[in-house]
């Protein structure tokens, strides 16, 4: 008997000593003095009753009662409420002799019971002061434990049933979210992705849910009308479930522990023992219960032992296998400490969760990690695409330039027309040779880059002198130089010792290594020196070109690189060349390796071994250095924004052409010089842009691919100063594509041609596109000229009025004036003022004719002042100062109320002269001022400014500088070459 000091809010654990009464059930046997310590004992619970069965021998099986008083204060409003956990494998449960809730029904015989092991609670009320509780057990099938095991709750009846609520709830939403892994991975099995992997984690997490539903509070029992037989069967299959499905997750998660000895066997007695559980009677299930203990822990013990290899491996996402199973470790202990009964604990989900969450982790790691590596493989496989496109776009340019070279070279021999000139036939041929030489080392590397991957290469080893090898390479890509300021320099002494080596393969080496060099260096030097260290020659290939960062060093000898295209534009070339120069000089057993900076230039540093007659005579000494330099020609001392030495006529169309081959230059020179053009070439975007304000030009013809500043470049930077009509350009390109032909008109090109362009096409674009701008020329100066001769009627008339206003007041001053507006009428009609320039006094004369109406008209509201040297001799293009004086005086001093001053300044330099005219009016405001000259701008005058500055553009590349501030006044400027 107890007195509890009961609290409603807690619930307390009826451990302790119970009265026990074996063999006996008390409620079946209602003459037992229970007053009397007659066949009593005292048993510990929670604990087993083996001991008090001496009549079995300390065995689980019999049956018996559990009795227990309490003493509480009474209080008929209380409900009490009563917790039994799982009991094997029967039991009832009285309180004060009323019974209130059972599990299967005892019995005295296993004939005379039905077992059934489930949890379950009872409430109820009473106004006594003694609570009796018997609870009657009979077990005839648990081998291993009889009685009561695990701790009674007793307490108030909401917080028990509060209690054993959550506990379910736990349960029920570990399975919730076990079955949500299960559904997905399954569904992914289904859908495709037909890994093993995934069937086995979706089966584990199955047999999971099943141990968890038939353990602790039994829901799946609850739920489901099973009996203990069936009960324990599942029970067994779920945690042989569990192993082999582990066994079989980790197996297929680290394929290279697959192959472990005795897995296959280990599946072979669970599947023996999963069928005999099936089959054989519980009873002997029952004894053989510590082997399917001892079956279960095996892949708990396996499975660490694996992962910890695997992640001393360098298998990084093993770590998340390792932290389940600590988790699945922890869940034991818990069990263990759980089932002591020392604790009323309840279902304790999180190890569950956790492990279940560590393995899915790792399924997602593993997966996202094979995602993402997909992912890279996919777009490695797209660049590797791009690069194969790229790359037939780069070898059909690469081969159709040279072709389209020769085609144009002889195109233009047989077009002369019988007029022969040797010495220009002879550089044709030359020029020829050159560019058939470049088209066959194209095709040579083509060919070798294949030989190579299918080791068919066979070297040609003799000794070989390297300084006459270096010099002839010199020359070989000396006229790749052309148009720029580079010097080729060979520093390897004439004396240099013989290296073993492939003559033909050495040759192909260098000229690569130096094409490459010229290729990315715009100006400075290029140079080759070679010394001797530990029987190797050294040979240094220097330059003072753009460089390259660590990344395209790391990659500038794969196929196909051509390092950073940003730096070094559209370049050119097939990308091969330093890629076969590696393995060519792998196969000498020599080194090929780099050393960069970006903008310090890059070295280049090839090893071979040295010839064996000279080795022992080089050990001693170094030769002295004797260094040759190849002399630029006047194309190779070319400066950046200069031009050729074309002598050029004023009467010609004038076209600049830039192409960052030298070749290409010389060919478009050759086919259009004998066609009346004056061709001034640039090897840059840069320099042509310098080149735009040295003086007018008709068209302009831009390769797209170029270093630094693609064509596309040049072309947006033209249309910034010059308009379509005004500056023609056509781009020339191997790309023949859709989008690159849109991509060059929307850059601001006139024409698109494809390379290799026949030379006749090519000329019948230069010249449609000369003649518009002939005709655009033209067009400006007519228009300049009619704005002019369009007198302002309003002008007209007061001038009239002027003069007869002074007809009446000052007949010798309206003669005056007569006479000035004869002059001024006839100056605007002139047809000079349709040519190209005129005498600076013809444009004054004109200024100084209205000036003068002008001044007749508002007198002293109106003043002039003159700066000019009567003596300057200079030619300026018509209807230049008058229409800006013109505007000077109506849009600004005379939009004053006091009037103001016009400033007319002519200032005489070396090579120039700068016009000047300047108000004191009224200024023109910021965004009035941006689109005065803007002829895309509609605002509605402006028109004669607007064709002086383009005017001014066409002829000195530079138009009207005009700055005004509102209230302070204008000044307009701009320059005339001499």
């Amino acid at each position: 008997m107890r007195n509890w000091d009961f609290d409603q809010d807690r619930t307390i654990l009826l451990n302790g000593q119970w009265e026990f009464y074996p063999s006996t059930l008390l409620q079946e046997n209602m003459d037992i003095d229970l007053s009397s310590n007659i066949g009593r004992e005292l048993l510990q619970v929670p604990g087993s009753w083996n001991s008090a069965m001496s009549s079995k021998g300390d065995s689980p099986f019999g049956y018996g009662s559990y009795r227990l008083r309490i003493l509480v204060e009474p209080n008929k409003e209380r409900i009490y409420g009563i917790r039994i956990p799982t009991i094997p494998t029967s039991s009832e449960l009285y309180v004060n002799g009323r019974l209130l809730a059972h599990a299967g029904d005892p019995g005295s015989s296993a004939e005379s019971y039905t077992a059934r092991r489930v949890p379950y609670s009872a409430s109820f009320t009473t106004d006594l002061s003694e609570i009796e509780i018997i609870i009657q057990i009979a077990n005839f099938d648990d081998s291993l434990m009889g009685g009561i095991n695990w701790p009674i709750k007793f307490g108030n009846d909401y917080v028990v049933t509060k209690s054993a609520a959550f506990s379910i709830g736990l349960q029920l939403s570990i399975c919730l979210i076990l079955f949500m892994h299960a559904v997905y991975a399954g569904l992914l099995f289904i859908m495709g992705l037909r890994q093993k992997g995934l069937l086995y984690f979706s089966l584990l997490i199955v047999t999971a849910i099943v141990a968890v539903l038939i353990d602790d509070d039994a829901l799946l029992l609850i739920w489901l009308p099973i009996n203990y037989d069936i009960t324990l069967r599942i029970y067994y299959l779920a945690y042989l479930g569990n192993a082999v499905f582990l066994l079989q997750y980790v197996k297929h998660l680290i394929p290279q522990y697959s192959a472990i000895r005795g897995i296959k066997a280990y599946t072979a007695v669970c599947v023996i023992y999963a069928i005999a559980s099936l089959f054989l009677p519980i009873r002997w299930l029952s004894y053989a219960d510590l082997l399917h203990t001892l079956i279960v822990v095996v892949p708990f013990l396996i499975v660490p032992m694996i992962a910890y290899r695997a992640v001393s491996k360098g298998h990084k996402d093993v770590i998340f296998i390792l932290l389940g199973l600590t988790a699945i470790t922890t869940n034991i202990i818990w069990g263990i400490i759980k089932n002591t009964g020392w604790q009323g604990m309840g279902y304790y989900p999180v190890d569950v969760l956790a492990t279940f969450i560590a393995f899915a982790s790792y399924w997602f790691m593993h997966y996202l990690r094979n995602a993402n590596q997909t992912a890279k493989l996919a777009e490695q496989l797209l660049k590797e695409d791009k690069l194969k496109d790229q790359f037939l776009v780069h070898t059909s340019h690469e081969l159709r330039n040279p072709l389209h070279g020769i085609l144009n070279i002889a195109q233009t021999v047989l077009g002369s027309e019988g007029k022969y000139d040797e010495d220009t036939n002879k550089e044709n041929m030359k020029l020829l040779i050159a560019v058939g030489k470049r088209m066959s080392f194209l095709l040579n590397d083509l060919l070798d880059i294949t030989r190579l991957k299918e080791d068919r290469i066979r070297l040609q080893v003799a000794d070989v002198q390297v300084q006459a090898l270096a010099s002839g390479v010199l020359d070989m890509v000396q006229f790749m130089t052309a148009g720029k300021p580079i010097r080729l320099i060979n520093n390897i002494p004439a004396g240099f010792p013989q290296v073993r080596a492939d003559e033909n393969r050495l040759i192909q080496i260098l000229f690569n290594l130096l094409h490459n060099a010229v290729k990315f260096t715009n100006e400075g030097s290029i140079t080759v020196d070679a010394h001797i260290k530990e029987d190797q020659a050294v040979i240094h290939i220097a330059d003072t070109g753009i460089g390259m960062d660590v990344e395209t060093q790391r990659r500038i000898f794969e196929p196909y690189e051509q390092g950073d295209m940003n730096d070094a534009g559209s370049a050119g070339g097939l990308g091969l060349g330093l890629s076969i120069c590696k393995q060519l000089v792998d196969l000498h057993k020599g080194t090929l390796t780099v050393s960069s900076a970006l903008g310090n230039g890059s070295i280049l540093t090839i090893t071979l071994p040295l010839s064996h007659s000279t080795t022992e005579h080089h050990k001693a000494g170094k030769p002295a250095f004797v260094p040759v330099v190849l002399e630029e020609t006047a194309a190779a001392s070319y400066e950046a924004g200069s031009e050729s030495e074309t002598m050029v006529t004023p009467d010609r169309p004038r076209i600049l052409a830039i192409d960052d081959d030298p070749i290409n230059l010389s060919i478009l020179e050759s086919v259009l010089s004998l066609d009346s053009y004056d061709i001034v070439t640039a090897t840059s975007g840069q320099a042509a842009l310098s080149l735009l304000a040295t003086r007018e030009w008709d068209l302009v013809i831009s390769d797209v691919m170029m270093p630094q500043m693609s064509g596309y470049q040049l072309s947006r930077a033209i249309r910034e100063h010059f308009s379509i009509s005004e500056l023609p350009i056509l781009l020339l390109t191997a790309r023949s594509r859709s989008e690159d032909i849109e991509a060059g008109f929307l850059a601001g090109a006139n024409d698109y041609a494809t390379k290799p362009v026949d030379a006749m096409e090519l000329k019948s674009r230069v010249r449609a596109l000369t003649f518009s701008k002939k005709s655009f020329r033209e067009r400006l100066r007519m228009e300049g000229a009619l704005l002019q001769a369009q007198i302002q009627p309003h002008f007209l008339f007061n001038t009239l009025n002027s003069v007869a206003a002074l007809s009446e007041l000052d007949t010798a001053r309206m003669h005056e004036l007569l006479g000035v507006f004869g002059n001024y009428l006839r100056a605007s009609f002139d047809p000079r003022n349709l040519e190209r320039s005129v005498p600076l006094k013809h444009e004054l004369n004109l200024v100084r004719s209205y000036l003068y109406i002008e001044k007749e008209r508002f007198e002293e509201k109106l003043q002039v002042s003159w700066e000019i040297d009567e003596s300057i001799q200079l030619e300026i293009p018509p209807l230049t100062i008058q229409p800006l004086v013109e505007n000077a005086v109506r849009h600004g001093v005379l939009k004053r109320i006091q009037g103001g001053t016009v400033r007319i300044r002519i200032s005489e330099y070396e090579d120039y002269a700068e016009v000047s005219i300047e108000d004191d009016g009224v200024g023109i405001d910021e965004p009035r001022l941006k689109q005065l000259l803007d002829s895309r701008a509609d605002i509605g005058s402006g028109i004669g400014l607007r064709n002086t500055d383009r005017r001014l553009k066409q002829l000195y590349g530079q138009g009207l500088q005009i700055h005004s501030s509102p209230g302070i006044g204008t000044r307009v400027t701009f320059i005339v070459k001499k």
